[in-house]
């Protein structure tokens, strides 16, 4: 009697499929963003273009055209800081992410540093914290440190009507965090947990996701991090 595998020829069949009709969309995509980057007048809005710009790196990026992908949206994100158009460059900040070049690293450290200092969408942080944490180690403080910004930010920028859903969300980002660093499994622990960690209290948390960051960036900025400080509103 033959062993069945357990994937059905059709299955295979399929999965090539939906791969073929991905990469095709992609490159479609990418055309036409290339296009459309042709038809901008030399005098153009640059952060127009630079949003197109970000189309072509997102479609490139999916093409595993990781090095063309990198070089379109760090010119994009370049724009972006001039316009200050926060929310677009850490979008930027993410391309160049997951792009992983030799300088993945630093565009993570950009993007969560724009992701809390400037009122984005709390989306933008989550997302920026959950990347922090995929990059630390089990036992690291860092990750536990991202979680708790993560839940602060939530709570001071979140509406009504995500508040709920994003918080619960990371929550459980705060709770993952704990049970890999300290094996917490249970809520009573979880407190114990937090308030050991000093992570009940921004006072204390925030300038410690601050050394994080810096710790990441390593001196390598690419802005006056002080210059754009100095803007923003002081009330």
């Amino acid at each position: 009697m033959s062993k069945d595998p357990g994937l059905r020829p059709e299955q295979g069949v399929l999965e090539t499929s939906t791969d073929s009709e991905s990469q095709a969309f992609l490159e479609g995509q990418l055309r036409n963003s290339q296009y459309e980057l042709t038809m901008f007048a030399r005098d153009a809005d640059p952060a127009e273009v630079a949003k197109v710009k970000l189309d072509i790196a997102n479609a490139q990026l999916g093409l595993e055209k990781k090095e063309d992908a990198w070089n379109e949206a760090k010119a994009a994100f370049e724009a972006f800081v001039e316009k200050e158009d926060w929310a677009s460059a850490i979008e930027a900040c993410d391309i160049m992410y997951q792009t992983e070049q030799p300088s993945s690293i630093l565009a993570l450290a950009h993007g969560v540093w724009l992701s809390v200092t400037y009122p984005v969408s709390p989306e933008y942080t989550i997302n920026m914290m959950n990347c922090v944490i995929d990059e630390t180690p089990n036992d690291s403080d860092g990750a536990a440190v991202a979680a708790a910004t993560a839940h602060y930010i939530v709570g001071i920028r979140a509406d009504d009507e995500k508040h709920d859903s994003l918080a619960f969300l990371t929550t459980n980002m705060i709770a993952k965090v704990a049970q890999r660093h300290s094996d917490v499994n249970s809520q009573d622990k979880l407190e114990f947990w937090l308030e050991k960690m000093e992570l009940n209290d921004p006072a204390k948390f925030l300038p410690r996701m601050g050394t994080v960051v810096d710790a990441i960036a390593n001196g390598r900025w690419w802005f006056d991090r002080d210059a754009l400080r100095a803007k923003l509103p002081t009330n």
